[in-house]
């Protein structure tokens, strides 16, 4: 499988750090978890010197709305909400796949995601998903706080979710009790479910995954630009997925932000 410029024929960091080590999910590979987490402290000051802090105004919070090119696109939630949950917020690092989803980088380093972008390949990702029968879907998240929002979508649309730690051969070894045999594989984090990632292209399915500026997009079919480390932005990409997903099938049912939120 290989990912091109649009994929798939279309295709703070949040204010709390991600546990690490055993507890937690960040990956040992990940290059920037050092500066990520050094800069969490300093997100409020450096977005307030910039206009990206949730201050208080009279007419409420203020922020920076300059998270993407097209300042006219219809959003799926107002672009206060996504700058919220700092699903903007990319980290110091990208990669040239992930480029082309980067709207400008901050006065400190770190790199700011086109919501307009992200808005559009959620939409995408749900018209993908809308194909696939509910079964057929397998969603997976190493990442502690992707594991509640994507057991969520799970539930919300009907198909399976893998959390925690991936175990080798889940797609590969027949043999193995846990084996299944997914259609289309949903991820949180390319580099935190390289298992999952190396399992599905073994076997040939597709990748939709969570990608941060970090991230390397080359094992992925259709990438959904985000902060894919932050509790909140996490909840709110995955709802919208879930949300989006039941609307193309007709389904009655949808879900609010609270219900893919978990100690926020």
């Amino acid at each position: 499988m290989s990912n091109n410029e649009e994929g798939l024929d279309a295709a703070e960091r949040d204010i709390e750090a991600e546990p690490t080590g055993e507890a937690g999910a960040e990956p040992a590979e990940d290059p920037d978890t050092d500066v990520r987490d050094e800069s969490i402290e300093a997100t409020t000051d450096a977005d307030a010197a910039e206009g990206d802090a949730d201050e208080e105004t009279e007419d409420g919070p203020a922020f920076d709305e300059n998270v993407m090119a097209d300042d006219e696109a219809d959003l799926l939630i107002p672009v206060e909400d996504y700058l919220g949950a700092g699903v903007h917020i990319g980290t110091q690092q990208k990669t040239d796949e992930m480029e082309r989803f980067i709207h400008r980088v901050r006065t400190d380093g770190l790199y700011v995601l086109d919501v307009g972008r992200t808005d559009e390949r959620i939409r995408t990702a749900a018209d993908f998903l809308e194909n696939y029968d509910p079964e057929g879907i397998l969603v997976a998240s190493s990442r502690q706080y992707g594991r509640f929002p994507a057991e969520k979508l799970a539930d919300a649309i009907g198909a399976r979710a893998r959390t925690g730690r991936f175990i080798p051969g889940t797609l590969t070894n027949p043999d193995y009790d846990g084996y299944i045999e997914p259609d289309v594989l949903v991820v949180t984090d390319p580099i935190g479910d390289s298992q999952a990632v190396t399992e599905a292209i073994t076997v040939g399915i597709p990748v939709v995954a969570m990608c941060d500026s970090n991230n390397s997009t080359s094992n992925v079919d259709l990438a959904i630009p985000t902060n894919n480390k932050g509790r909140r932005a996490l909840s709110v990409v995955y709802w919208l997925l879930a949300n989006e997903t039941l609307d193309r099938r007709g389904a009655d049912t949808m879900y609010a932000l609270d219900d893919f939120e978990e100690g926020i």
